[in-house]
């Protein structure tokens, strides 16, 4: 349904708005990990904006099981991929959200070959994987 893109999208401009205005810090997720992970200042504030991403995961889940999937069997692909993601973010300086939603809305250039480059890459990776089942 259009509208529930149109509210997620609307939702991650908020949530991105937020964390530069009132922190006054680029929402990149991967750089939130990894900052909490480190133990660095301001942790109080990066481990809340994660248990917020999980919990709205599962109240997602348990408010329409049917439209999240997943299954154990895909777990080793999921690891895989998850992986992967994590050598991208750090070779690209950023991830998605970091160039793609905050980088992109502020014009700039290093995020936009960034986000140009995921695009390539994903496009690849589907065509990739849609040969191989």
């Amino acid at each position: 349904m259009a509208l529930y893109g149109l509210l997620g999208g609307a939702l991650i401009g908020l949530a991105a708005s937020l964390a530069l205005f009132a922190h006054g810090r680029v929402a990149g997720v991967s750089g939130i990990i990894g900052r909490a992970l480190d133990g660095d200042d301001g942790c109080e504030f990066r481990w809340a904006f994660l248990a917020g991403m999980v919990v709205v995961g599962l109240i997602a889940r348990a408010a329409a099981p049917g439209q999240l999937g997943g299954s154990l069997q895909t777990l080793p692909v999921l690891a895989v991929a998850g992986l992967l993601v994590g050598v991208g973010t750090t070779l690209s300086n950023g991830c998605t959200s970091g160039h793609g939603v905050c980088g992109l809305s502020r014009g700039s250039p290093r995020s936009l070959v960034a986000v140009g480059t995921f695009v390539v890459t994903a496009a690849i990776t589907v065509a990739i994987v849609r040969g191989m089942s």
